[in-house]
């Protein structure tokens, strides 16, 4: 009895290290950095929000305000009554920062894999540094502090940080195959939790100094990447003379290395012909268009569970410094450094659960068991003490469940979803389906902020966190059927592999 091609094993690791190269190298950590110096600059107005709220409040009834001189000028352009209202208005800009962010998502990907995509993620963060320079530093070096120009400026700095992720793990997915993917892009994935450690480190070591010194530094530094990126960063092999993924070996094992995790193998086998794309018999594919894209198997489960849960991961991501110095009364500097444990936790999550997936060739399984014991971490960092290494271990432990998955869906399970066998291996298909995924959370997200923020103002923190468990049981619910699929799967190789001996 032959052995359906589903059932064979795919060398271990074999056909990842044969074929990796220094350009390999020179492609992950380029990429890597590029996305991380994005982060850094997002996570600095998350880690300065207390000094901003700080200066937008009259420094008569703030008692946490620097003396600003003149007196009377500062004191007649001041932008809150309270407090209060100035984090409303911060939440606010977050939730205008991620719906534009998602709006760009879903038409950077589209551009993304019509254009180059080293130029569109070059232009993206040099634009980007611009837009935050004048927002953080240029606006308080004149003392100009108007609302309508902050929330356009946001808007316009969403826009343009949108165009990351797509072209990144579109460049990402051109170098890698499916063998060793889900290790490979799961320690890849750890570049949003790099970006966020040195967004805080950056915005600690100059806070001292004042909130606009630190979206000068990391404007710098993001302008400074995106040059490099322009002059060194090659976006598929061809470009070097080397063979694009699938083309080494028809037939052979690579070939099915392309396949994504989340196909339904019992149908490949008998619609082996059927694409959602015409043959391109021309040396360059054709991008796939939206719509298409959108009736991908697993985009659409996959896209409204990552609604759910990149609301969660984001909301750690913007308000988890604010948490701390609020609700336990600590340091802005120090709840800045204590925050880096929650994406140490998520790095090591993706890389270990990616590893684990690969192994079983599955990933459905593996998200399921991580998010239900994230319930459990939610509920148990609720209620952490008063204590910053008891949080610390408990705010990891939480970025293990939370972040690990999260980083999952966002690159490895993309990049899956955007080489399956119905677009027959097209790469012009991965930012486009990245953009879907990704975007569709950014939706989710930007939803959560401003919930974040009415929440705690109404019911306090605990209900915040119980919101967070309601959000990550919904993720669950999503990937159900996806589960349901792998796991007959699974019994089904099992039952073939007994009867083959």
């Amino acid at each position: 009895m032959a052995v359906p091609r589903n059932l064979r094993r795919q060398p271990a690791d074999g056909s990842l290290v044969s074929h990796c190269t220094h350009h390999h190298i020179a492609v992950f950590l380029l990429t890597f950095f590029s996305y991380s110096l994005l982060h850094a600059s997002r996570k600095t107005f998350s880690n300065v929000k207390v000094s901003i709220s700080s200066q937008w409040t009259p420094s008569d009834i703030n008692t946490t305000a620097l003396e600003l001189q003149p007196y009377e000028l500062w004191n007649s352009s001041h932008l809150f009554p309270n407090a209060e209202e100035a984090t409303l208005f911060l939440g606010m800009l977050d939730t205008i920062f991620l719906f534009s962010y998602a709006v760009g998502l879903f038409v950077s990907g589209i551009v993304g894999d019509r254009l180059n995509l080293r130029w569109v993620l070059s232009f993206g963060m040099c634009s980007s540094a611009l837009v935050e320079f004048v927002f953080g530093t240029l606006t308080e070096w004149l003392h100009f502090y108007n609302k309508w120009f902050y929330c356009c400026l946001w808007v316009v700095n969403g826009l343009l940080q949108s165009t990351g992720w797509p072209c990144v793990v579109a460049i990402m997915g051109n170098w890698f195959g499916k063998a060793g993917r889900g290790f490979v892009f799961g320690l890849w994935s750890a570049c949003a939790s790099v970006g966020n450690i040195l967004g805080a480190f950056l915005a600690s070591c100059v806070l001292q100094y004042g909130y606009e010194y630190a979206f000068l530094v990391t404007a710098s530094v993001q302008f400074a990447g995106g040059i490099i990126v322009f002059f060194g960063l090659l976006i598929s092999p061809k470009e070097v003379g080397l063979p694009e993924l699938g083309e080494e070996q028809e037939g052979s094992a690579e070939e099915d290395a392309n396949k994504p995790l989340i196909s339904n193998n019992e149908e490949d086998e008998d619609d082996q012909n059927y694409s959602i794309q015409a043959p391109d018999t021309s040396n360059q594919p054709k991008a796939i268009g939206f719509f298409q894209a959108c009736r991908l198997p697993g985009v659409l489960l996959y896209s409204l569970a990552y609604a759910c849960l990149k609301l969660v991961n984001y909301s750690f991501f913007f308000w988890l410094p604010f948490y701390l110095s609020n609700n336990f009364g600590w340091k802005e500097a120090e709840a800045d450094q204590l925050s880096i444990w929650y994406d140490v936790g998520g790095i090591i999550g993706g890389t270990i659960q990616g590893l684990i997936s690969d192994m079983l060739q599955k990933r459905a399984p593996v998200l399921v068991i991580s998010l239900l014991l994230a319930i459990g971490s939610l509920f148990g960092y609720s209620r952490s003490p008063n204590s910053k290494p008891i949080n610390a271990f408990i705010m990891a432990i939480t970025g293990f469940f939370i972040g690990g998955p999260s980083n999952m869906i966002s690159s490895a399970i993309s990049a899956d979803l955007g080489r399956q066998e119905l677009v027959k291996g097209n790469s012009e298909a991965l930012a486009t389906v990245t953009g879907i995924v990704d975007g569709t959370g950014s939706i989710g997200a930007a939803v959560g902020q401003y919930l974040v923020s009415l929440i705690q103002d109404n019911l306090g923190w605990m209900w915040v966190f119980y919101f967070f468990i309601l959000m990550t049981s919904s993720t669950i619910l999503f990937i159900s059927p996806l589960l349901v699929r792998e796991i007959r799967l699974l019994l089904h190789e099992r039952r073939l592999r007994m009867r083959t001996g």
